[in-house]
C-alpha cells in the first residue's frame, strides 16, 4: 500500500501499525469506521490495553502526512477519511471495471488493460496484520481476477489470442489454481492453432489441483480440455465492424509457417506467447528467420514543423562516422526538451542506411509500472517474424534470440523514454550494423561506462530556433509585429519546445489575446506551471518536472525542494550543503543524481545552474512539503553561511 500525495511524493508510513490504520481508512474512504472496528482489524482481535489511545496517535499522524491533501475527521465514535473516492486506486480500477462491462470490446479492453495496471502486486501484502488482510484483500483478489478474467475474454471476442496467451499466463504462473483463467487461456490457443500448449496448461493445472488441493478440475474446464482434445475451434464470438482508429499498426512479416489472416480476421496488435523453446531441438535464428520478410517500420511520425537542434543533430551524424561506431546512442535531457522529437527527426532522416527496418518502443521508464525488457522483447521478436508458439519465456532467452535475429542486418532501434540501464541493456543489439536510439531524461551514464554508447544532450532551443518554432505555430508576421512580447515569452518558457507549444497552442485557442497579454500571464511565477498546461494531464510542463522528480532519492529530492528558497539561476555547492544541513560528500552526491536526472546543470567553480520552470517548482514543493519550521532552519543556516563567506576565515 502507497501514498502518493499531489507531486508524486510517496508518504513514509513505516511498517508498523499507522500502515495498517491507514489502509482502513483508505479501503473505506467516506465512511465511518468505529475505533472499535480499527482496533479488532489492526490487532487480529487481541488488543493491548491501550489500543484505543495508539489509534487516536496514529489518526494524528496520519492528519499531519495528508495536510492539505485529504482529511481525516472525528464522526461520533469512529473516524472518516474525507477524500475523492477515485483517488483511490481500488475506487478507480472498479469504476474502470463497471465501465468496461458497458463498453465495446476494443473500448473496454484499453479500460480493463488501465484498471489492472494500478495494481502493484498482491493487495494489501505490506500491510501488517492477518485479519485486516482477509477483511479486506480477499474481495480486492478476487475482483482483480474477474478483471483478468473479462480482459480475457474481450481479446477472445476480438480474436486477439496472442494478447490473451500473454495476459493470462503471467498470472498463471503465480497463481496455478485458477481453472476460469485456464480454461480461458486454453481456448485462445486452441484458437491459434497451438493444441499442444493449451492441453499442457491442462495438465499442469490438473497436477496443481491435485497436488494443492486433492481435487479433480471443474466441469468448465474438463469441457474445455474435451473440446480442445477433439479439435473443435474455440466457441469466439464474432464482431462485427471495426474499431475505432487507434494510430497505424506496426508492419508485422509473417513467417512461412505461419498463414496471413483471413478476410475479416483481427490479427493481434502484440502476439507475444508464454511458450518455451523446444528444449531438444533448439531453433537456429537462420531457422526461425522468415523468408524475405518485409522491412519493419516501426517509427512514429516526424514532427512536420520541426526544427534547430543542428548542433545536436550534428553531433549524431558524427557518431555514423566513428570507426569502429558506438553501437548505441543516447538522447538525454529534461523533461519538454524534445528528445523524442529529435530522435524521432533523426531516425527518419538516416532511416535510409538502415534498409532492413526501423524498430520503435516507448518504454514507460518513469512511468508506473514500467516497460519490461522481456515484455519488448516478446514484441520485438514477432516484429521479426518469430511465430508465436517458438518465443522463449525468459527474458535471457528471448534476448538471445533477438541479438541472433538482428546479427548480420542493418536495423535502426529506438528505445525511447528510457528509464534506467538495466530497463535498455536486454534490448541492445550485440553486432555491427544497427543502431539503437535511446532517449531518457537520465543520461544513463551506465550505458556510456560499461556498454560504450555515445551522449548527446539535449537543452533548451536557441532564441532563434525558439522564436521559429513559436513563428511556424503562430505565424512569422505575427511575431514579427510583436518581436519584444515574442522574445520574452520564449524565455518565459525557457526556450523548451514542450512549453512553446503549449503556450502556442493557448494563443491559438484564444485569438483576442496578443503575445504580450500572455507573457504578461507567465510573468506571474505563482501561476506560470499551471499556464503550461493543456487539457491532456500529459501535456503539462508540471508533469514532466514531477516525473523527475518522483524518480530521485529521498535525500535528492529534499535537496531539490529546498533548493526552491534560493533565489536566482545557480546554487554553489558550500551553500548547498549548509541549506540541507549536509557533509559535503552528501551534498555532492545528491547534487550528481539532480544533474543526472537534469534538473540542475554543474557548471564551473563548483555551481550549479537550473532553468526558470525548475526553480519555480522547487518552489512550489518546498512550499506545500517542507513544514515552516524546517524552512526556517533552512534559510538559517545558509544566512550563517554567507555571512561566513562575506567576513572570510577568523
Amino acid at each position: 500500500m502507497e501514498i502518493e500525495v499531489n507531486n508524486g511524493r510517496l508518504l513514509s508510513l513505516g511498517a508498523g501499525r499507522l500502515r495498517t490504520v491507514a489502509a482502513i481508512l483508505i479501503s473505506e474512504v467516506n465512511r465511518v469506521i468505529p475505533v472499535g472496528r480499527l482496533i479488532d482489524l489492526a490487532w487480529d482481535a487481541d488488543p493491548p490495553a491501550r489500543a484505543r489511545g495508539v489509534v487516536h496517535n496514529h489518526v494524528h499522524r496520519l492528519r499531519q502526512l495528508l495536510a492539505g491533501q485529504a482529511e481525516i475527521a472525528t464522526r461520533g465514535g469512529g473516524y472518516v477519511l474525507i477524500a475523492d473516492p477515485c483517488a483511490v486506486d481500488v475506487n478507480r480500477f472498479r469504476e474502470l471495471v463497471s465501465g468496461a462491462r458497458e463498453a465495446e470490446p476494443w473500448t473496454a479492453v484499453g479500460q480493463l488493460r488501465q484498471a489492472l495496471g494500478l495494481w502493484r502486486g498482491e493487495a494489501l501484502a505490506d500491510v501488517p496484520g492477518d485479519r485486516v488482510r482477509r477483511t479486506l484483500g480477499v474481495g480486492l483478489t478476487q475482483a482483480r481476477v474477474a478483471a483478468l478474467q473479462e480482459l480475457g475474454g474481450k481479446l477472445l471476442l476480438l480474436g486477439r489470442y496472442g494478447e490473451v496467451a500473454t495476459e493470462l499466463t503471467a498470472h498463471l504462473a503465480e497463481h496455478p489454481l485458477h481453472e476460469e483463467l485456464t480454461a480461458l487461456l486454453m481456448r485462445a490457443l486452441q484458437a491459434s492453432g497451438r493444441q499442444a500448449e493449451a492441453l499442457g496448461h491442462y495438465h499442469r493445472t490438473r497436477r496443481h489441483l491435485k497436488n494443492q488441493l486433492g481435487i479433480d478440475p471443474g466441469p468448465a474446464l474438463s469441457e474445455t480440455y474435451l473440446a480442445v482434445l477433439d479439435g473443435k475451434p474455440a466457441a469466439v464470438p464474432h464482431v462485427t465492424g471495426r474499431p475505432p482508429a487507434a494510430g497505424p499498426r506496426p508492419v508485422v512479416p509473417y513467417a512461412a509457417d505461419r498463414p496471413p489472416p483471413s478476410a475479416g480476421q483481427v490479427p493481434p496488435a502484440v502476439p507475444l506467447s508464454a511458450a518455451r523453446l523446444p528444449s531438444a531441438v533448439p531453433p537456429s535464428a537462420a531457422h526461425l528467420r522468415p523468408a524475405a520478410p518485409s522491412p519493419v517500420a516501426q517509427l512514429p511520425p516526424a514532427m512536420a514543423d520541426f526544427c534547430g537542434r543542428a548542433r545536436e543533430i550534428a553531433a549524431l551524424d558524427e557518431t555514423l562516422d566513428r570507426v569502429p561506431g558506438p553501437g548505441c546512442v543516447v538522447v538525454a535531457g529534461g523533461g519538454g526538451a524534445g528528445k523524442t522529437t529529435l530522435a524521432v527527426h533523426w531516425a527518419h532522416r538516416i532511416k535510409a542506411e538502415f534498409p532492413d527496418g526501423q524498430l520503435f518502443v516507448d518504454l514507460r521508464g518513469f512511468e508506473r509500472p514500467p516497460m519490461r525488457p522481456g515484455t519488448v522483447l516478446g514484441r520485438f521478436l514477432q516484429a521479426l517474424g518469430v511465430p508465436d508458439a517458438t518465443i522463449p519465456d525468459s527474458e535471457t532467452e528471448r534476448s538471445a534470440l533477438y541479438r541472433s535475429l538482428l546479427a548480420g542486418r542493418r536495423m535502426l532501434v529506438v528505445l525511447d523514454n528510457a528509464g534506467t540501464a538495466e530497463q535498455v541493456r536486454p534490448l541492445l543489439p550485440a553486432t555491427p550494423g544497427t543502431l539503437a536510439v535511446v532517449t531518457s531524461r537520465r543520461r544513463l551514464s551506465g550505458l556510456m561506462i560499461r556498454d560504450g554508447a555515445a551522449l548527446v544532450t539535449v537543452g533548451p532551443l536557441s532564441a532563434d530556433d525558439a522564436l521559429e518554432l513559436l513563428g511556424s505555430a503562430l505565424g512569422r508576421q505575427r511575431i514579427a509585429a510583436e518581436g519584444a512580447a515574442a522574445r520574452e515569452l520564449v524565455e518565459r518558457c525557457d526556450r523548451l519546445p514542450l512549453a512553446l507549444r503549449i503556450a502556442a497552442a493557448r494563443l491559438m485557442a484564444h485569438v483576442g489575446w496578443s503575445l504580450a497579454d500572455w507573457t504578461k500571464k507567465l510573468a506571474d511565477e505563482r501561476h506560470r506551471l499551471c499556464e503550461l498546461s493543456a487539457a491532456d494531464p500529459d501535456l503539462s510542463m508540471e508533469t514532466g518536472l514531477s516525473l523527475s522528480y518522483r524518480a530521485l532519492s529521498s535525500g535528492a529530492a529534499r535537496l531539490f525542494r529546498l533548493l526552491g528558497l534560493v533565489p536566482g539561476p545557480d546554487v554553489e555547492v558550500h551553500a548547498a550543503a549548509a541549506l540541507a544541513g549536509q557533509d559535503l560528500p552528501r551534498t555532492r552526491r545528491h547534487l550528481a543524481e539532480l544533474c543526472e536526472a537534469h534538473l540542475l546543470e554543474e557548471q564551473a567553480g563548483g555551481h550549479f545552474a537550473r532553468t526558470g520552470l525548475v526553480r519555480v517548482y522547487a518552489g512550489k514543493l518546498v512550499a506545500s512539503e517542507e513544514p515552516p519550521a524546517d524552512r526556517d532552519l533552512a534559510l538559517r543556516r545558509l544566512s550563517d553561511h554567507a555571512a561566513g563567506v562575506r567576513t572570510g576565515p577568523g
